[in-house]
C-alpha cells in the first residue's frame, strides 16, 4: 500500500524531500500522512492514537531540523509512525509490526533516522542528553538533539532524573513535551494536574491571544520573535504560575504551551529555538487520535484498536459465544471477588488499568485500587509500604516493564519478606510489539530472589486459584506470571481452591519420555502429546506449576523413571525452568538427557504468536519434532 500518485506524500521519500516543500503546503501534507496512517493501521493493527496526535509535530521537526545529522529520539516509540513514513519507510509501512517487516518502534538497525531504540517509557531525555554530551566532547557544537516525550512518560522517575541532570549542563538539548493528557488511560498525579493548570488557564489564554495578535497572526512571527517568545515565557511564569516554573526550576528554558497541530507555527518556533543555546523545553499540546473523530472520542480504545472499519470506527475482532476469557479479564474479575472476601486486598498498577483489567476494581472499589502512573519502581515500593502495614497488595505490572523495578522487588519486598502479590501480565512472547515488549525474562530474573514464590497457570482456572492461594495468610512475596490472550475454559468461574505451594501435577501418563512444562504452553504440549500418541509414542506430561519452590518429590519421580526429558517454557531457556530442572538433576545425582524448549539466547522480533513460537521451535510441530529427535538420539 502506497499513497496515491499526485499527492504531496507520494513525492516525499526523505526529510530532504520534505524540506523542499513551501511551508504553506505542510498542512496538506499532514492531512495526507494522517489519512495514510489510518488506511494502513485499520487493516494492519498498530498503535493508532499516539501517532495520529503527532503528525504535525513530526513534520515540523524534520522540516526545521537537519535530521539525521540532528538527532531525534522518540519516547515510547509507538508515536513514531509519521516519523517512519517521512524517513524512507513509506513504501514498507504496510509491513509495520508484521513478521520480518518493520518494527512498530524506532530501531537503530532499521534506519539512520532512528537515533535511539525506544519501546519502554521515559528514556528519551537521558539518551538525548548522552548524545548531546558526546557531540560536545567530539567538538561538534552545531549538532541539535531533540527528545520528544509524551503519552504519560514524563511521570516516569527516569525522566525527572534526566531533567535534573540536563538542567545543570550546557548541552545543546531540546525536550519537546507532547502533552496530550493520556498514556493508554488518562494521566494521573500531580504532574498531570500541573500541566492541565498551565494549558487551561484563562489568564494564559488571554495572554496568548494578545501576543498572537502582536506577532501578526497565524502566518508570520515578525522580526523580534525570539525576544517576544522569551517575554511570553516570562509572562507565563509570573502571571500564570505565580511561582517558578517546574521546568525552569530544573534549569531549562521553558517555551509554551503551544498548539501542537499548527505545523507552520511549530516550524517557525523550532527554527528560533535552534539558535538558543543550552537545555530548552517546548511544551506542545496535542490531541491523541487527532483528525479521526472516533479516536479522539475514545482515546483509550483507539490507542491500539486492532482492525477497524475506517468509515464507522467499528472494530473487526470477531466475538464468539462461549469463548474463553482473556487472562487479563480473569484477573480483573477475580481480584474483585477476593477483595470482597478479604478487606486487606488492594490493587496497584503503573498506568495500565484498562490493559490489565484493574479498571474493573477501580470502578467498583475506587478507594482500594490505585493507578500510580508510569512508575514501576514506585508501584513496587508503594505496594511494599502498604504490605508493611498489613494490607495485601496485588501489584499488576506487564512482565516487560517489571524489569524496571527489579531492585525494588529484591530490596523493598523480598528482603523484608512482605506479602506483595505480583501479577505479571503479558508473560512470554506477546506478538506484534516485538523485542521491547516480550515478557520472556521474568522466570529467570525472579528465580534468583530468596523468599519469592513463583508460579504460572496453565489455564484461567489455575490463575484464579493461584490468586486465591497467594492471598492466604503467611504466603509472603508471591509472583503469578500469565500470558497475553485467552485461556482454555469458558466456564471458568468456579469455587476457589488452594493450590499447595511448591506442588505440580501430572497431566498425562507416559512411558517413552517426559515433558515438563510451566504455564499456558502446557496446553500446546498436551496437543503435541496427543499427536505423538497417534504415531505410537507415549509421552508423559507434567505441569510443574511452581518454578519456586520446585516440586522436588515430583521431579524425583520423573528423573527416576525417565532418561529423556524435555522442558517447555515461554521464556528464556537461560535461567528458567529448564535450567532449574538441570540444576536439580545435577544436585541429586541424576544424569538424564534434557532438551530445553523456550526462547533462545537472542532477541525475538515481532510477528504473530504462531509465527514466533514456530521460529523458537516450541509450537506443536516443534514440540513433536523435538520429542521424536530425542527418542531417536542414541
Amino acid at each position: 500500500m502506497t499513497p496515491p500518485q499526485g499527492t504531496l506524500l507520494s513525492q516525499i521519500n526523505s526529510p530532504e524531500d520534505l524540506r523542499k516543500l513551501p511551508v504553506e503546503e505542510l498542512p496538506q501534507l499532514c492531512k495526507e500522512i494522517r489519512q495514510f496512517i489510518l488506511e494502513v493501521i485499520s487493516r494492519n493493527p498498530g498503535h493508532l492514537g499516539a501517532s495520529l496526535g503527532v503528525v504535525e509535530l513530526t513534520a515540523a521537526i524534520h522540516y526545521a531540523y537537519n535530521t539525521p545529522d540532528d538527532k531525534l529520539i522518540w519516547d515510547v516509540g509507538h508515536q513514531a509512525y509519521a516519523h517512519k513514513i517521512l524517513t524512507g519507510r513509506k513504501d514498507v509501512f504496510f509491513t509495520n509490526r508484521t513478521y520480518k517487516g518493520i518494527s512498530g518502534f524506532p530501531r537503530r538497525i532499521e534506519s539512520e533516522f532512528d537515533a535511539f531504540g525506544t519501546g519502554h517509557s521515559s528514556t528519551s531525555i537521558s539518551a538525548a542528553l548522552g548524545m548531546a554530551v558526546a557531540s560536545a566532547l567530539s567538538g561538534n557544537k552545531k549538532q541539535q538533539h531533540i527528545a520528544v516525550i509524551g503519552d504519560g512518560s514524563m511521570t516516569g522517575g527516569m525522566a525527572m532524573e534526566a531533567l535534573n541532570n540536563a538542567g545543570v549542563s550546557k548541552a545543546n538539548l531540546l525536550v519537546i513535551l507532547n502533552d496530550n493528557g493520556i498514556a493508554i488511560d488518562n494521566n494521573v498525579g500531580g504532574l498531570a494536574r500541573y500541566l492541565t493548570d498551565i494549558t487551561t488557564s484563562r489568564t494564559y489564554n488571554r495572554l496568548r491571544n494578545k501576543i498572537w495578535v502582536l506577532l501578526g497572526g497565524k502566518t508570520r512571527y515578525g522580526a523580534n520573535s525570539r525576544a517576544i517568545v522569551k517575554q511570553f515565557g516570562n509572562a507565563v511564569k509570573s502571571t500564570l504560575l505565580k511561582e517558578s516554573n517546574l521546568f525552569e526550576a530544573f534549569g531549562f528554558r521553558y517555551f509554551g504551551p503551544v498548539d501542537g497541530h499548527d505545523v507552520e507555527r511549530l516550524v517557525h518556533l523550532m527554527r528560533d529555538l535552534k539558535n538558543i543555546p543550552g537545555p530548552k523545553l517546548l511544551h506542545v499540546v496535542t490531541v491523541k487520535g487527532k483528525g479521526y473523530e472516533k479516536a479522539e472520542k475514545d482515546q483509550t480504545l483507539f490507542h491500539a484498536p486492532g482492525k477497524f472499519d475506517m468509515e464507522t470506527g467499528e472494530l473487526k475482532e470477531t466475538q464468539c459465544l462461549n469463548q474463553p476469557p482473556k487472562y487479563q479479564v480473569v484477573f480483573g474479575k477475580t481480584i474483585i471477588e477476593l477483595a470482597e472476601q478479604n478487606e486487606k486486598i488492594v490493587g496497584v498498577t503503573p498506568a495500565m488499568p484498562t490493559g490489565c483489567s484493574l479498571n474493573l476494581m477501580m470502578s467498583k472499589m475506587p478507594n482500594r485500587a490505585f493507578d500510580v502512573g508510569i512508575a514501576e519502581q514506585h508501584a513496587v515500593t508503594f505496594s511494599a509500604g502498604m504490605a508493611a502495614r498489613g494490607l495485601i497488595p496485588f501489584c499488576n505490572i506487564y512482565s516487560t516493564f517489571m524489569q524496571r523495578a527489579y531492585d525494588q522487588v529484591i530490596h523493598d519486598v523480598a528482603l523484608q519478606n512482605l506479602h506483595v502479590v505480583f501479577c505479571l501480565d503479558r508473560g512470554g512472547l506477546v506478538g506484534e510489539d516485538g523485542a521491547t515488549h516480550h515478557g520472556v525474562y521474568d522466570l529467570a530474573y525472579l528465580r534468583a530472589i530468596p523468599n519469592l514464590t513463583i508460579c504460572s497457570p496453565m489455564n484461567e482456572l489455575e490463575l484464579r486459584n493461584m490468586m486465591y492461594t497467594a492471598q492466604l495468610p503467611g504466603k509472603g512475596p508471591f509472583a503469578i506470571r500469565y500470558p497475553r490472550g485467552r485461556g482454555m475454559h469458558a466456564d471458568w468461574i468456579r469455587p476457589f481452591e488452594e493450590l499447595p505451594v511448591g506442588k505440580g501435577r501430572m497431566i498425562r501418563e507416559g512411558e517413552d519420555l517426559a515433558v515438563i512444562s510451566i504455564g499456558h504452553m502446557g496446553n500446546v504440549a498436551l496437543e503435541a502429546c496427543n499427536q505423538l500418541l497417534e504415531q505410537g509414542t507415549n509421552v508423559a506430561l507434567y505441569d510443574i506449576r511452581y518454578l519456586k519452590p520446585l516440586d522436588e518429590e515430583l521431579l524425583t519421580r520423573v528423573l527416576k523413571k525417565f532418561k529423556k526429558i524435555i522442558t517447555l517454557e515461554d521464556g528464556t531457556i537461560l535461567g528458567g525452568l529448564g535450567s532449574a530442572v538441570i540444576e536439580f538433576a545435577n544436585d541429586h545425582g541424576f544424569d538424564p538427557t534434557i532438551v530445553r524448549l523456550g526462547i533462545p539466547d537472542r532477541f525475538i522480533e515481532q510477528g504473530t504468536l504462531e509465527e514466533l513460537h514456530k521460529e523458537c521451535g516450541f509450537d506443536m510441530e516443534g514440540i513433536v519434532k523435538s520429542c521424536n529427535d530425542l527418542l531417536n538420539h542414541s
